[in-house]
């Protein structure tokens, strides 16, 4: 069982929502957020990376969450945010690429966060939970939803395609990055209830992105359920803000590793060294394009001005097992430790991870400056995340890289109290 609860966001009006709407906070520096924003004072940039209008030595700082609380109410005084008058759901779709992928909007239980029922599959950073706490505290509002996902609901799937059958969309506007965005809000109270009862027969919802907000939301809660011992678990501050989408909707890209160097290695040792585990063949390939694996297990590999075709041998991995089976752990169990000497990709200064959207000729763009190697990784699936996410374990870092973003500032759920 799961739960998934109407809200009313505040949002942009229909006119302003493409002049609203920003990239996450978490994909740009403040210099490029600084870009983003410049000369649209209605950028949500203005309120999820608030230090744009501080400094950048400021980000953490307690002026900078002042100042995001300034500007939301800013936002809603000026009329670039309005509140909806009843609790509803919103039916998000994106499209890219001619790919569809539509997920209902509303607010998950933090209880079931905290009891695990809401599953996760990484770690976080204390760090970047400690940002986004001040930050959701001081505005008093999740300004940025964190993103599940389920298993097919036939349920769900026909809800949706029947609103979106008859009914105009609220928002349809297609961004810089060519990402096209929609959105239908549902007020409807019998639609309303039948979202919420259909999710209540989802056996469960998975972070697929967004765990460190997850954190914050749940660390939030806790802060607010303190100051109001007697708080009933109706409270806005019990919830956290979600768009939820089916399992069969998404894509996740590709999420490739540069190395530094060899590791003191030649090129022919570092070569035959590999060839312990892996079948190697060079393969031809358009200068710029690089090579994808076509199946598990297999990796493009570029070394010294050329693409290779490296396939793990059999005994090189416990089939089956949901983590130690993943390619990125293959990669690391009988590469990047063993011979290249690094054995915690999170800390190590000698491996830097390119999400596939910059695609394979960034690898080579890489290789011809700082880097010497590079391997392009075949995706992980929704099937391998569910696998871990069920057996309770954390995938190696830097598993998975979601397309497309879900775009902030279309909606926020506050949490007033």
């Amino acid at each position: 069982m799961s739960t998934l609860h109407p809200f009313p966001a505040l949002r942009p009006p229909r006119e302003l929502a493409a002049r609203v709407s920003s990239l996450p906070y978490d994909v740009m520096n403040h210099r490029e957020a600084e870009e983003m924003a410049a000369g649209n004072d209605a950028s949500f940039l203005h309120i999820c990376r608030s230090d744009i209008d501080t400094s950048e030595a400021a980000i953490h700082a307690p002026e900078t969450y002042a100042k995001a609380r300034e500007n939301l109410e800013r936002f809603v005084r000026e009329g670039y945010l309005f509140r909806d008058e009843r609790p509803s759901f919103y039916i998000y779709r994106q499209i890219m690429w001619g790919r569809v992928q539509t997920g209902i909007v509303g607010c998950a239980s933090v209880d079931e966060y905290a009891s695990g029922a809401i599953k996760k599959h990484e770690l976080t950073r204390r760090e970047k939970e400690l940002d986004r706490i001040e930050h959701f505290d001081a505005c008093s509002a999740q300004t940025e939803p964190v993103f599940l996902a389920y298993r097919k609901h036939e349920g769900l799937s026909a809800i949706i395609r029947e609103w979106i059958k008859f009914h105009k969309p609220e928002y349809d506007f297609t961004t810089e990055d060519g990402v096209t965005h929609i959105l239908w809000p549902v007020s409807e109270p019998g639609t309303v209830e039948d979202i919420r009862k259909s999710f209540e027969e989802v056996d469960a919802l998975y972070i697929a992105d967004g765990h460190h907000r997850t954190a914050s939301s749940a660390a939030v809660s806790a802060r607010r359920r303190q100051k109001h011992p007697d708080y009933t678990g109706q409270e806005e501050f019990n919830y956290l803000m979600a768009v939820v989408f089916c399992d069969e909707d998404l894509f996740i890209m590709d999420y490739n590793r540069v190395i530094r160097d060899l590791n003191g290695l030649t090129e022919e040792e570092f070569m035959e060294k590999l060839r312990t585990s892996f079948d190697i063949n060079p393969v031809d390939t358009i200068p710029g394009e690089g090579y994808a694996p076509r199946a598990k297990h297999e990796f493009g590999m570029y070394l010294n001005g050329r693409w290779y075709s490296a396939t793990a041998k059999p005994g090189t991995f416990p089939v089956g097992h949901p983590i130690e089976s993943l390619d990125c752990a293959i990669l690391q169990a009988n590469v990047l430790a063993p011979i290249l000497g690094i054995d915690d990709p999170r800390t190590s200064d000698r491996i830097d991870f390119v999400g596939g959207i910059r695609g394979l000729g960034e690898l080579e763009r890489r290789c011809s400056g700082e880097m010497a190697l590079a391997f392009s990784l075949y995706p992980v699936t929704m099937a391998d995340l569910f696998r871990v996410a069920d057996a309770g374990e954390i995938m190696p870092p830097k598993s998975t890289w979601f397309e497309p973003k879900l775009r902030s500032g279309l909606f926020i759920h506050t949490i007033e109290q």
